[in-house]
Parts: structure tokens; sequence; C-alpha cells
């Protein structure tokens, strides 16, 4: 398995693009947040790969590089963001994927798709979970089934708090969906109550939501995240699970954690004919 982070050298909060952003109050710790990152590194490198992006100067938010694109085999879609903020982080991105040999898909000028924040295979079935309603169009869902060949089930966010997918749904091994009910509408409940059998369905509660608890990474039975209840962390385990939990408030006041910093380029289920070094 491997992931690609960016390490948080420029990492700060200076601008809002989301709720949970608020510059005039939330100053970052940079020293803590290096150390934060540090051991969120540590503990993903003992159960997978990691590969690093160079980060930017002028680009805070690119230590979120699970925003930077969809990746399926050999084959990446980029991300085309909705804020002129985190625009510059594109050509970074692709360079990096251009380098290693990858084909490259790109959206149309008026479409906008934030990766992996709102696009994420589902780990049991063949089909990708897409996100729309703040940061990617339903538009972007089309572009993804016709480069990837693969169902794309839709699912439309109404709660500005959860304003990417992977901050309210997160796909398990063995075809488990751990997700919050409340950041979504009610045919996207439909559509996954429709995929998801309710004995692999786990629910989680606004109070655990809040607190990015589906924010998290998950690698084979290994889920690593911000912060889980006890309550869900049992219920996890419960099911064959190890879970780690690494505080990451830095990175929470710019509105991510544990999943938001990984993009997956290779998993069990995903993986790739060799590239180009």
């Amino acid at each position: 398995m491997r992931y690609l982070m960016c390490p948080p050298d420029y990492f700060r909060v200076e601008y809002a693009i989301n709720p949970w952003m608020r510059p005039e109050t939330c100053s970052v710790d940079s020293r803590r947040a290096r150390a934060e990152w540090s051991r969120l590194r540590d503990v993903m490198e003992i159960v997978a790969e990691v590969e690093l992006l160079a980060p930017s100067a002028d680009l805070p938010d690119m230590v979120f590089t699970a925003n930077s694109g969809f990746v399926l085999g050999n084959s990446v879609l980029l991300a085309r963001y909705r804020h002129p903020e985190r625009r510059g982080e594109v050509p970074h991105v692709r360079r990096y994927f251009s380098d290693r040999g990858y084909t490259i898909h790109e959206l149309p000028a008026e479409v906008c798709f934030e990766g992996t924040g709102d696009a994420i295979l589902d780990r049991g079935g063949e089909w990708i979970w897409a996100g729309h309603g703040f940061r990617s169009d339903p538009d972007a869902h089309d572009v993804l089934a016709r480069c990837f060949q693969l169902d794309v089930v839709s699912l439309h966010l109404i709660d500005a708090r959860f304003y990417h997918l992977d901050t309210c749904l997160a796909p398990l091994t063995g075809g488990y969906l751990m997700y919050y009910p409340g950041a979504f509408d009610a045919p996207s409940l439909s559509a996954i109550e429709d995929r998801v059998p309710s004995e692999r369905r786990i629910v989680v509660d606004e109070a655990d939501a809040a607190t990015f608890a589906c924010n998290a990474v998950n690698v084979g039975k290994t889920i690593i995240a911000h912060a889980l209840s006890a309550g869900l962390r049992e219920r996890l385990l419960r099911i064959g699970f190890s879970v780690e939990v690494i505080p990451l408030d830095e990175f929470v006041k710019a509105g991510g954690a544990a999943f938001c910093m990984m993009l997956r380029l290779e998993d069990e289920r995903n993986r790739p004919a060799r590239v180009k070094r």
C-alpha cells in the first residue's frame, strides 16, 4: 500500500474556505503541527509505504493531499478546486504524477472536483462514492465513471461543516461503511442503504462526526483517526479492527484530519503496473 503525504512546512490558517477555518482566532502552532504530522507519518509507515510531495511556501493547504486527485491503477484525475486559494497546488501535483508516468485526466474548466475529498473507492464493491454540494460538482461524477470504468454513487452533502465527503463517510475493509447520516439528504441515505447491508453500516453520531471520526485512514484492519468516542472505538474493535488515535488538533483548525492528509496511490484493491521512477 502506498500513500502520498506533504510535509506541513508552510501550513497555516490564513483564509477561510470552510466553517472550521477562522484565521482571526485560530493561530497554528507550527512546531506542534510538525509533531502531529510526523507522528501520523510514523504510524502510517508501519502499515504502508509513504511518498512525499514537496511543499510550496505560498500554498498552506497543500498538506491536505487527499484533495489533489483520484488515483486508480496508473491513472489520476486531477482536482479542479472551487476556491482560488488552492488552485496553485494543481501544477505541483500534475508534475508529480507526470514524472512517474501516470496517465493524467483533467476536468473541463467549468467543473469543480476535489479529489478523494469527494471521491472514495468503496472497499467491498466495485464503485466510487462521490460527494457534491459544496466543493465538487455532480458533472465530475460522469467524468469519474468514464475515466475509471466504475459505477459512481452520487451523494448530496447538505451540512456545510461536512463540506467534503471524506469528513462524513469512510469505507472500511470488509465492506463496512462508517458514516454520519446528518450530512446527507434523504435520497443519498437511501443510496447508502441500498448498497451497504445494515450489518455493515456503522452509523456515527453528531458528536463523533464533529471531531472528524469519519476522516480516518483505513489500511487493512488498522484504522487511524484524530479522535473517536469510547463507544465508537469499542464498536470498531468488536468487528476486528485495531485503532490508532493520533491527535491532529492543529490541522482540525483548517477543517481536516488524518484522511485529508493522505492521497491513496495504491492499496490491496488497487495494484498499478510498474511506473517510471
